[in-house]
């Protein structure tokens, strides 16, 4: 309860004794008078919020960033921002966990760790945070899916000190077997506790329903494949990856876009360019059939009382002419307090503390389309039920006017907050140029949202939500969740049981 109501409910618990006490002490011919009036119809709040005007959105002209393209295949963007000086910059490489053999899984991460922290031949790792905390400047490494990234800020006045020695971190790292040790330590306790979260076990076995427990964008590291590890592997993906035809350069802020296109052009127009990163091939079969359908798969997870659940599939790439309309449909459906999740599942029939989906569109890959939901043991079926219910009527019931108008105000007015400062522009068309993308791509965002019908929403309703299609997962204590999960299909029971295979001796 927040506070305006505690303070309510207190003043008229404080007003009705004062009240009685007032009728007790009146002559009983004014009480009997007074009570036998007709009490009067109450006044009709004023709602003055509904008369304010919405304008209409403003037309969408993000900053264009100068693009560079160098005889070797590395690309630049710049984009000045004169508001602070500060010199802020990014290098996308290509080659990220997705890449890695299904031996080695885990390497992204113990290199993106290891590379930071090693430092260079000129300067080791604990040099270079000193240098830097002395500038209130920073330079880290981090490791993602598609790619790693090697990113520096600094104030205007310290770029001639600090762009140096990011660029001989990127070009000359020395890793280090310590720091490596440090980095494993770490992910090995986090394979260690991960299954101490209900919900972390539950979106990691999703993943495994959408894209297979090999695939990927589903594997998590395990104690046999970081073990073997060593620095020459570190180095190896480094000299594979940091190839000028595989890096993308994003600088911004209080420079002189000409001057600053002199200084990288010096920097990385000398380097060779190298093999071609292999383009990922992999394939998504989508969830695993149980006698023809995905079938519903359950973790006991005996010291909780509540339960996770999760519906998920296969989604779009972000190229598909659908993805629009699909978007739409997801903010109907999931958006939201106003959503139909929300409103139905959890406000309505009161089964779930907690809802939540999307259908995700990925840039290079088919994103997962989920259902979420938390809910106590005892109601975990009919909860899962009425999520699934909520699933089909995608296709049964077309969305109102009124779905439709807030929908499409929702995600337009929340869009502008992916591009509301250059530097997130700049970060936006970074990512389109990694990945193929149009750079008008954003620009023409908000025309194919404000095109998408309920016509069109029924149609992709028809063409991709399809409940055989959609595996449903709950993490629970076996033991509270009555009626069983039989009740909702095959039920496949899976280990989650940690893989102590060449786990270090303690």
């Amino acid at each position: 309860m927040n506070t305006s109501a505690r303070i309510t409910l207190l003043a008229a618990a404080l007003l009705i004794p004062s009240l009685a006490l007032a009728q007790t002490s009146a002559p009983a011919k004014s009480a009997a008078h007074t009570a036998a009036k007709p009490s009067p119809a109450p006044t009709p709040q004023a709602q003055p919020w509904k008369k304010i005007p919405t304008p209409p959105l403003h037309d969408f002209k993000p900053a264009v960033p100068t693009r560079i393209g160098l005889s070797n295949g590395l690309t630049i963007f710049l984009l000045e921002d004169h508001e602070l000086p500060f010199i802020n910059g990014s290098v996308l490489i290509r080659g990220g966990s997705r890449d890695e053999s299904a031996s080695q899984v885990g390497l992204v991460s113990l290199y993106a760790d290891a590379w930071r922290t090693s430092g260079t031949a000129r300067l080791s790792g604990d040099d270079l945070d000193q240098k830097l905390a002395a500038r209130a400047a920073s330079i880290e490494t981090s490791g993602g899916i598609a790619s790693t990234t090697l990113t520096w800020s600094s104030l205007k006045d310290d770029f001639p000190s600090v762009f140096p020695d990011a660029l001989d971190l990127l070009l000359h790292p020395a890793f280090k077997q310590d720091k490596l040790t440090l980095a494993r330590r770490g992910v090995e306790s986090s394979i260690m506790r991960q299954n101490d979260d209900t919900s972390s076990i539950a979106r990691r076995e999703a993943l495994k329903m959408v894209y297979g427990a090999d695939s990927p964008y589903a594997r998590t590291p395990r104690f046999s494949t970081i073990e073997p590890l060593a620095v020459a592997d570190l180095a190896s993906w480094h000299d594979r990856t940091v190839q000028p035809q595989n890096m993308i350069v994003s600088v911004i802020g209080d420079f002189d876009a000409a001057e600053m296109t002199k200084t990288l052009t010096a920097a990385f127009s000398s380097l060779q360019r190298g093999p071609a990163f292999p383009v990922a091939k992999i394939d998504f079969p989508g969830a695993p059939q149980v006698n023809g359908k995905p079938g519903v798969y359950f973790v006991n997870k005996p010291d909780v009382n509540q339960s996770i659940i999760f519906v998920a599939g296969l989604g779009i790439r972000r190229d598909n002419p659908d993805y629009y309309a699909l978007s739409l449909m997801n903010q109907i459906f999931s958006g939201g307090f106003g959503s139909r999740l929300f409103q139905n599942v959890r406000t309505r029939l009161g089964l779930a503390y907690a809802v939540g989906g999307s259908f995700r569109a990925e840039y290079d890959h088919p994103g997962p389309f989920y259902a979420v939901a938390g809910t106590k043991s005892v109601s975990t079926v009919a909860a899962a039920q009425a999520v699934r219910d909520e699933i089909e009527k995608l296709k049964s019931v077309p969305p109102t006017p009124q779905e439709m108008v807030s929908a499409r105000e929702q995600i337009l007015n929340s869009f502008i907050f992916r591009v509301d400062s250059r530097s997130k522009v700049l970060n936006e068309q970074a990512t389109l140029a990694f990945y193929g993308y149009p750079a008008d791509f954003l620009e023409r965002y908000r025309a194919n949202i404000e095109k998408v019908t309920a016509a069109d929403i029924t149609r992709v309703a028809d063409k991709y939500v399809d409940l055989n299609r959609l595996a449903t997962l709950v993490v629970g204590n076996a033991s509270e969740i009555k009626p069983s999960l039989d009740s909702l299909g095959t039920v496949t029971p899976l280990d989650v049981t940690i893989d102590m295979t060449g786990a270090p001796h303690p």
